[in-house]
């Protein structure tokens, strides 16, 4: 299963939900969906606009785990 550690790289910048929806130009509850694991999907554009706000890698935002 793919996990978006959304929490982790707001935390390492600082950064609230708030701002980054703000930032990012995508709304609190889609925002919240990623970060508390409810996306079932994510978009190119999407993602591009967080690494490009959070200053990161995509592979800093997304993991492989291991279902249990």
């Amino acid at each position: 299963m793919i996990v978006i550690n959304l929490d982790v790289m707001l935390a390492k910048r600082k950064m609230t939900l708030t701002e980054l929806s703000k930032e990012v130009g995508i709304t609190m509850a889609n925002l919240s969906i990623l970060k508390n694991g409810k996306a079932r999907a994510i978009r190119f554009s999407t993602l591009t606009a967080l690494c490009r706000v959070l200053q990161c890698q995509p592979g800093d935002l997304l993991a492989y785990q291991e279902e249990e």
